[in-house]
Formats: C-alpha cells, structure tokens, sequence
C-alpha cells in the first residue's frame, strides 16, 4: 500500500449525506419535531416543510409534486407499486416482462408475484447488458400488464433506452415502471418526456438521508393502484404511516442541490472515471464491461482475468470497491448481472464494481488506480 488514507468509491451503493442536507435536516428532529398530520402549529409546520420537499424533488425529475408519494425508499417503493397495480389489474391480464439484469429489489418481488400466479417473462441481455426491442415486442402477449424495467443499471451504469420502450409500450396499451434509483441526481431525468407510469428512486444515492424515497404515479397516464398496506391513510392511502419528516426535508434539499449541480458534477466525474479507466486497461487482462454503451458517468465495471477475486478484493482493503449490488455483495456468489451477458462465474466474481462520487478527485483516482495495478502484480505472482 502506498497510503493510509481510506478511499471510498462505492459511490452507487450510498452516498455521504451532504454537509448542507444535514444542517437544514437538524432543526426537525428538535424544535420543529412536529407530525406532519397534525392539525396545529407544529405540525402544519412539518406538513409544510414536507411539501416543500415534495416540489423540489419532482422538479429535479419534472414531474408535478402530486405525482410524488413518499417512502422509505425504493425497495418498498416498489413493493407498493408492483403488488398495488397487478392486485388492481389482474383482471385484465397476469403477464409482466422484466429483465435479468434488474435489481433484487425487483427480481425478488417478482419471484413473490410469481407464487401469486402472475406469468413473468426475463429478457435477456447481449454482453454490454443492452436488450434486444425485438424480443421485447415478441414478449407482449394479450394478458401483458406491465413492462418493468430500470433506467441505468446500478453495477454497470447501462443506460435502457426508456423513451424508445414506453413508445412500444404505450402503443400496446401495457404499463412501463422503471426503477430510476442510479440515474436520479447523476444524469437528467424527465419523467415527463419519458412519459413512464411509475417510477421508484431513494434520496441517499443522491447525498440525502437513508430512509426516505419516492414513487412517482403518472397523472397523466393513471396506472391503477390499489393500497397494499394499511393504517392512517397518509400519503393518499398509498403509504400509510407518520411521515418521515426530517428525512424527507434532507431528501428535498438533496434534490434541490443535485438539480442545481448535476450537469457541471457528471462531467467532472466522467472526466476522471475514463482517465481510471484508462490507466486500469494497461494491465494486463483486464476488460472494461459496457465501455462502449450509453452509461452513467461515475460508474465502471472492470473484470480482472485470471486473478482470485476474493483475494483481489482483501487486498484493496483501503479502497471501498464492490463485486456488485450492495445488496447482494455479501454472499459469495457471482453478480446475477454479469452472468446475464455472458461472464463465467470466475470471471463475475473477479469484477469490480468502481462508482465516483462528490468527494472523489485526482489523487484519489491515482492512488486507486497504483493499489489496483500493485494488487494484481502480487496475486499473479503468487500464482507463477
């Protein structure tokens, strides 16, 4: 190691709560402590502070504020949407296409739908993790519902062409839910000019709080959602429960500061991310997965060939890199991801998963990039 200094590029797994979120979060959890259902001072107070937040974060996605329900972040944000439209829709059909390469929060409630008799299809991928349009329109059967798919992919940072897939969609009368969560606060997101039907994100892949999402419900298209918990009504009976309140003050700032700053950040990032890239592809055996795709700025996916990714990973014990999802990335076996386009087990589980963020800069990248090479060098060595 050339260093002490621990760097964290793990960035698509959480983000830092920025210095400016937390100071005007504080005050809500003291002297504006109010309920925000409460029909006095202090809790129109936090009902205000609420809505307030509630504008700012459908301006940074351009949507209107009353097409925002709050969560606890996009896992149950999808639970919510997934389970409250097909509960309202079976009549119509019990068909919903997917893909293999979504998230676990996804492809698990997918699995419980299926035991609830609902007929899923999973499209598959070409090696960049692009889905074929042809399969997908091949896919629609006369009981298709819905059509669940994420807009950027959180462990290679691809890029679905929504635009494109919710003009298939729509044409067929079929529902589109995406999981924004990786784009939100990294590149522009419209709602309005995807014209998508549902959407799911979190405040803290954009420096907000934990604990605090959204799911946005098209006005305009009307998807049809029943309530699947219960108990207080609030959020429109979509999402019963005391609110949050500082929380979604944190994920409002978050939004506000992300709409003001994303442009000038993404290029940043993407700056460094391909001078990190660049330097990594002179090691040897060595492959950046989805380079040449449209993907998301501050994320990489590199495989190390012939190296024991176990044994690569312990050895950048100062860097903060991943195999995959955080919410997978515990276990032992390879990313669901990178099998889909084609990786061997050996090979997915000797790929990181490298996402820049605010705080990342040059002499990070550097340092990285050194202990990376080092680490390598030594695990070939071992082997000879």
């Amino acid at each position: 190691m050339t260093s002490g200094k621990k760097i964290y590029l793990d960035y698509n797994a959480t983000t830092p709560v920025d210095p400016r979120v937390v100071e005007v979060m504080l005050p809500y959890f003291s002297e504006r402590f109010g309920n925000a259902s409460s029909d006095h001072v202090f809790g129109w107070e936090a009902d205000e502070a609420v809505e307030n937040s509630r504008e700012s974060i459908s301006k940074l996605v351009n949507c209107k504020a009353s097409e925002i329900t709050f969560t606890s972040g996009a896992t149950e944000a999808a639970n919510i949407a997934l389970f409250g439209f097909c509960k309202r829709n079976r009549y119509k059909g019990n068909h919903i296409i997917t893909c293999k390469t979504e998230h676990k929060a996804i492809l698990d409630t997918m699995n419980a739908l299926e035991n609830e008799g609902f007929d899923i299809t999973y499209l598959d991928v070409d090696p960049e993790g692009k889905i074929d349009p042809e399969e997908l329109k091949n896919s629609f059967k006369s009981k298709t519902i819905l059509i669940c798919l994420m807009l950027a992919n959180n462990e290679t940072g691809l890029l679905h062409p929504i635009a494109e897939i919710q003009k298939l969609a729509g044409t067929s009368g079929i529902k589109l839910m995406c999981d924004i969560t990786q784009a939100v606060g990294k590149i522009p997101v419209d709602l309005n000019r995807l014209g998508i039907d549902m959407a799911v994100f979190s405040s803290h892949k954009l420096y907000g709080p934990k604990g605090a999402g959204a799911l946005y419900i098209s006005k305009k298209n009307k998807p049809e959602i029943d309530p699947v918990v219960f108990g207080g009504g609030q959020e429109k009976g979509l999402r019963p429960g005391t609110l949050n309140v500082p929380a979604i003050v944190g994920f409002g700032k978050a939004a506000e500061i992300a709409f003001e700053e994303m442009d000038k950040e993404a290029e940043r990032v993407r700056d460094l991310r391909n001078e990190m890239e660049e330097l990594l592809k002179e090691i040897e055996d060595v492959s950046i997965n989805c380079r040449d795709a449209e993907r998301l700025p501050n994320t990489s996916n590199i495989t190390f060939r012939n190296i024991n990714g176990t044994k690569l990973l312990r050895k950048l014990n100062k860097l903060a890199v991943s195999r995959g999802s955080a919410c997978s990335s515990n276990t032992l076996r390879p990313s669901h991801v990178l099998k889909a386009m084609g990786l061997s087990d050996e090979e997915a589980l000797s790929s990181l998963r490298i996402s820049l963020g605010r705080n990342t800069n040059e002499e990070d990248i550097q340092q990285a990039v050194e202990e990376i090479r080092e680490a390598v060098k030594n695990l070939k060595a071992e082997v000879v």
